[in-house]
C-alpha cells in the first residue's frame, strides 16, 4: 500500500465502515466514503479530514452512479473497494417475515455489491485493484430466524468466488471477509431482537452467542479491519477467491 492510493468504502460513515477507513487512513491510504445516513457523515469528516464524501444509498443505482460522478471529477484512481454495506434484516421464520423486509435486505446487502463494483471495475482495472466484500459467518452456515441475512450473505461469497475468475486475468483480487457477531450497538439489537422471538432473556442470548465459537468471544471492529488491511496489502498478493472468517472459529449458527 502507498500514499497515492484510494480506498471506496461503502457505509463508511460509521460502525465497522468507519474502523476500516480510520485503519485504512493511518496506513496512508486517501478514504472516500459513501454513505447514505447525513449526521453520521458530518461527523465521519471530523475524524477523518483528509477523506472525501458522497451522500447516497449504495442500493440506489442513481446515488452509486452520482458517487462515482464525484470520484471522476476528483479524478480518482481506485485501488480499494470495500463493498462494506449491509443490514441485519428481519428476524422470524420466513412465513413471518414481511416480503417488503426481505427485499430490502437483498437490495442493501447484495444488489449494492454489483451496483458498485459494477462501475468501479474501470477504475481497478487501471491499477489492479483489490476487491472486498463483507460478509459474515451467516454466510458460511445456515442460521435460524435470518433467512434474508444468510440468503443476502451467502450469496455475497458465491459473488466473490465468480469475479475472482472473471478479474483474475485483470490482475485484480477478490475476496470476502466473513466477521462472526461483532461487539457493538448493532449486534446488541440483533441478540434483542433474538431473545424475543424465542422468548429467552437477552444475557441468555448473549452467552449463547459466544458459545457458538470455540473460543466462546465476539470479535471487533478492529480485528475485522485489521483483516481488511492486511487483504489490501502486498503480503497478500495471491490470495484471492477467499472467505476469510474472523469469528473465533464458529462451530454452529444454530440456536443452543
Amino acid at each position: 500500500m502507498r500514499e497515492n492510493h484510494t480506498a471506496l468504502i461503502t457505509a463508511g460513515a460509521s460502525g465497522l465502515g468507519l474502523v476500516i477507513a480510520e485503519t485504512l487512513s493511518k496506513l496512508g491510504i486517501t478514504i472516500h466514503i459513501m454513505d447514505q445516513d447525513e449526521a453520521a457523515l458530518s461527523k465521519a469528516q471530523s475524524r477523518l479530514p483528509n477523506a472525501s464524501f458522497s451522500l447516497g444509498d449504495a442500493a440506489s443505482q442513481s446515488d452509486v452512479e452520482k458517487t462515482f460522478r464525484d470520484l471522476a471529477v476528483s479524478r480518482v484512481k481506485l485501488d480499494y473497494l470495500i463493498n462494506n454495506v449491509g443490514i441485519a434484516g428481519p428476524a422470524g421464520l420466513i412465513d413471518d417475515i414481511d416480503p417488503t423486509e426481505w427485499d430490502r435486505t437483498i437490495a442493501v446487502n447484495l444488489s449494492s455489491a454489483f451496483y458498485v463494483t459494477r462501475l468501479a471495475l474501470p477504475l481497478l482495472r487501471a491499477t489492479r485493484g483489490v476487491i472486498i466484500n463483507i460478509s459474515s459467518t451467516a454466510g458460511l452456515f445456515g442460521c435460524p430466524h435470518r433467512s434474508p441475512y444468510v440468503a443476502s450473505k451467502w450469496a455475497l461469497i458465491g459473488l466473490t468466488k465468480t469475479w475472482a475468475m472473471e478479474y483474475g486475468p485483470d490482475g485484480i483480487r477478490v475476496n470476502a471477509v466473513c466477521p462472526g457477531s461483532i461487539e457493538g450497538p448493532r449486534i446488541d439489537s440483533v441478540i434483542e431482537r433474538d431473545a424475543a422471538n424465542r422468548g429467552l432473556n437477552p444475557a441468555q442470548v448473549r452467552a449463547d452467542y459466544e458459545h457458538q465459537t470455540s473460543m466462546r468471544t465476539l470479535v471487533t471492529a478492529d480485528d475485522v479491519a485489521q483483516t481488511v488491511a492486511f487483504l489490501c496489502s502486498d503480503a497478500a498478493r495471491h490470495i484471492s477467491g477467499q472467505a476469510l472468517a474472523v469469528d473465533g472459529h464458529t462451530e454452529t449458527l444454530a440456536s443452543l
